[in-house]
């Protein structure tokens, strides 16, 4: 997460104050989780514990308390190959792989020699379709190709959580915003316009909300804002977790984040053996 300085096309994450060693960070403790005894030996995958402190704001804007968020976070020496991997995963993975080119062999024609082999000034040809001619093959072009690549579930937990952490812990990075699917009576961007500039967000700045449910007047009313994607847990993806300048987020979200990436929670040995694509 960053703030408007940041370069409109950087993704923010790696500028985050997860990355930069200064003496005033919140201390972190350093679990070790490995899975159980198995028939090989594996090296423990090493977590760090990060609490972070985040505002709550009502509707009005007004500051009714505090929340924190004590999310797994990968160490500092590891945490940006760990976000680099899932990140490319998840966009590798979108690719469809459909890009095709026709060889010398495949395009249509060609068939005949277009003239004599010597004695015409010209370099010798066997056929139009010769990548050297205008309509001819396709040296080296693209094939229709699997894209996808896999990485561990933990390992994608991991990388979320220590996005999300990272932009908790970053000043103005994240806040939390009381529940209000009931305060809009039908679809109005210029309500919610007027609802993010009480909660101290400029529209022009991107903005992710992470709610449980999105009411069908809320997200008709942000849909026409470019800078604003409204996730809920099922759409929650590590893109625009890092493309994002700011994190709101519901009570209803921060307890799910605690219960599913927290310290305390509990990965099922199926996800740790897993891999997902």
């Amino acid at each position: 997460m960053a703030s408007s300085a940041t370069a409109p096309n950087s993704l923010s994450f790696f500028s985050s104050s997860l990355f930069l060693s200064s003496s005033h960070q919140i201390p972190r403790n350093y679990i070790s989780v490995a899975k159980p005894s198995s028939g090989r030996v594996s090296k423990p995958l090493s977590v760090a514990a990060q609490l972070a402190t985040l505002p709550i704001f009502s509707f009005e804007g007004e500051r009714v308390g505090e929340t924190y968020l004590d999310l797994k976070t990968a160490p500092e020496d590891t945490a940006r190959a760990v976000v680099h991997r899932a990140i490319v995963n998840d966009l590798q993975n979108k690719r469809r792989g459909t890009a095709s080119t026709l060889t010398r062999g495949e395009v249509r024609g060609g068939g005949i020699k277009p003239y004599a082999q010597k004695k015409t000034g010209n370099a010798r040809r066997g056929s139009q379709r010769t990548p050297l001619r205008p309509g001819g093959g396709v040296v080296f072009g693209p094939k229709p190709r699997d894209w996808s690549i896999k990485i561990n579930r933990k390992e994608k937990r991991l990388a979320i959580s220590t996005a999300i952490s990272s932009a908790a812990s970053s000043e103005g990075g994240a806040i939390v915003v009381e529940e209000f699917g009931d305060r809009f009576e039908k679809p109005k961007t210029k309500d919610f316009l007027a609802a993010m500039k009480r909660w101290g967000l400029d529209p022009k700045e991107k903005a992710m909300f992470l709610m449980i449910d999105v009411e069908e007047n809320v997200a008709k009313s942000g849909r026409n804002i470019g800078t604003l994607r409204m996730l809920t847990p099922r759409t929650l993806n590590l893109f625009d977790i890092l493309n994002s300048d700011k994190l709101v987020l519901t009570p209803a979200a921060v307890e799910f984040l605690n219960a599913r990436y927290g310290v305390d929670s509990e990965i099922d040995e199926e996800d740790e053996d897993d891999a997902e694509g």
